[in-house]
């Protein structure tokens, strides 16, 4: 959910949501706002089309407060809200499964195209089951409360969240249906992609009475407070020429914002079109479109060519002759970094200095100063408690500040030359958790890595990612030789593949020789089968079901 690329796909809230990459400006989250509101309206244009027509959505009425004797939930309630949810029966026959699709943080009809092509409709094609799509708790419209206040915020945790799933599979009726679909008299098997794939890994530990299977896919199921790590595998999966530019600029940026040397900054910034950022930690934190590799997918729908168009315009040689009149400033501030007389290092800044010029245009626009645009320290936007804000950003950034954690910091060790500033610390990028959630204290990491983290291990509880995934190092495949791939717990990297590839689906008039590519044709057919054979476990279980 990083928004230092204007793309309007992304901006008008249109592709799946993923995990917070990076910390947005004030100028980003004004932005963000509007798109929310727009997303409404815009929903409306395209009704013809719109999958909820399809997929109409529904309610269950579900407690707010689970557990009683947490202090941390006091005050408590016996509230309930209506948590949103979509299925589909189409292929499902009597005995068969109940697949679903955990929504995570983001609108739950976001993920409805994976119900109509993506992998829930393969899989109960696959097994004559019924795919449901479930909402997150404070995202979309399944809000326990009209504001998001401190106070109201308290029940967004893990573990309300995990207890919440449980509830639904055990009480939900599907429309339509005549028969009690309900677990663990029906095989339910949980599937989620990045946080939500964490939660399905978690529930199956957690509640394995009521999940007969669990597909953590980029499942993130170790929460991390420095999360320099993010930055990794770009850095060895990234094109060399890309990366090596990036690592060039921010190496010249820090050689200067670390010297303190007024005049040099002053220079530096001036140089960018940014002379009116006076905290230069918000100016380090514009140079960050390293973060697009995060969006990049083999499916057309949901591929961003953000990265991509990055990459293009910042390495070679000089891609904009307008600025062949500042070489020799891009000169004096390379030797000023501490790069000395390099035409390549020169010529890496120039374009550098093209590319992000771009954003002066979103700046302008706002009509905002460059200090409030690109302000990150703006408390007014973080501590806007409305439902708008919370599916904007407010509702993820407070899982973040008091349970996950995940700040993306610059912080590599010193042998590994960063992809963005070392002036980006932990102190400066979570100066929001301050400003909007009154939080001082680091995120409670233990309340999720008490799950398992890179260990968490069960019966019939697949693990599958991509290896040039950023959130890769924050899943047990980190360390892909730890275990044997088996059909009791599979284990499967992706080639090339970034975060929950296997998740997308097109249909089979536009499938080509290249779409979809092997590696996700394997991992979707190798998923199906799996999920076949825990269903012959079941059936071989003393459970009633007949498949």
């Amino acid at each position: 959910m990083r928004f230092s690329t204007f793309a309007s796909v992304a901006l008008l809230g249109l592709g799946a949501a993923a995990l917070q990459q990076g910390l947005p400006s004030a100028g980003e989250l004004r932005q963000k706002l509007q798109a929310e509101k727009s997303r409404h309206s815009l929903k409306a244009k395209r009704a013809e089309t719109d999958l909820g027509l399809l997929y109409p959505p529904h309610n269950l009425s579900v407690p707010i407060d689970f557990f009683h004797n947490e202090t941390r939930y006091e005050p408590h309630t016996n509230d309930t809200f209506n948590l949103r949810y979509w299925f589909d029966a189409t292929y499902y026959k009597p005995g068969g499964p109940v697949f679903v699709l955990l929504g995570g943080e983001t609108y739950g009809d976001e993920r409805l195209p994976f119900l109509q092509k993506g992998i829930v409709h393969q899989v109960i094609e696959a097994t004559g089951g019924l795919g449901v799509i479930l909402e997150h708790r404070y995202y979309g419209e399944s809000f326990p409360y009209p504001t998001t206040s401190l106070e109201n915020l308290r029940f967004l945790s893990t573990e309300q969240a995990l207890a919440e799933v449980d509830y639904f599979a055990r009480n939900v009726k599907f429309d339509g249906i005549d028969a009690d679909l309900t677990a663990p008299n029906t095989p339910w098997v949980v599937y989620g992609g990045s946080y939500a794939g964490a939660q399905a890994a978690f529930l199956r530990v957690v509640y394995p009475d009521t999940f007969w299977g669990a597909i953590s896919s980029s499942g993130v199921t170790v929460a991390i407070y420095d999360y320099w790590e993010y930055f990794e595998p770009i850095r060895i999966y990234g094109p060399p020429d890309c990366i090596s530019a990036t690592q060039t600029f921010i190496s010249v940026l820090d050689g200067i914002l670390l010297s303190n040397n007024t005049a040099s900054i002053k220079q530096l910034k001036d140089a960018f079109r940014f002379g009116g950022v006076s905290n230069n930690q918000d100016f380090a934190n514009i140079f960050t479109d390293i973060y697009g590799w995060q969006s990049t997918n083999w499916d057309p729908e949901e591929n961003s060519p953000s990265f991509y168009n990055y990459c293009t315009n910042i390495t070679g040689p000089l891609n904009y002759p307008n600025l062949e009149s500042e070489r020799s400033t891009a000169a004096s501030l390379v030797a000023a970094s501490g790069h000395g007389n390099n035409t390549a290092t020169v010529d890496t800044l120039l374009n550098a200095i093209g590319w992000y010029g771009v954003k002066l245009s979103a700046q302008k626009k706002s009509g905002k100063s460059q200090d409030e645009f690109f302000t990150t320290l703006n408390a007014t936007y973080w501590k806007d408690t409305s439902i708008t804000a919370a599916n904007a950003y407010r509702s993820w950034s407070y899982q973040v500040c008091t349970e996950w954690g995940y700040i993306q910091t610059g912080s590599t060790p010193p042998n590994i030359q960063p992809l963005i500033s070392r002036t980006l610390d932990l102190e400066y990028l979570t100066e929001f958790c301050r400003l909007g959630y009154e939080r001082d204290e680091p995120p409670a990491i233990e309340n999720i890595n008490k799950y398992g983290g890179f260990n968490i291990s069960y019966p019939r509880l697949a693990h599958i990612g991509g290896n040039a995934d950023p959130w890769r190092p924050a899943t047990p495949l980190w360390y892909p030789d730890a275990r044997e791939d088996t059909i009791e717990e599979p284990w499967h990297l992706i080639s090339h593949g970034v975060h929950h590839w296997e998740e997308n689906g097109i249909f089979p008039n536009e499938t080509t020789p290249t779409l979809p590519p092997y590696p996700v044709i394997y991992a979707q057919q190798y998923l199906k089968n799996f999920v076949i054979e825990w269903l012959k476990e079941w059936k071989t279980s003393g459970y009633q079901s007949e498949l």
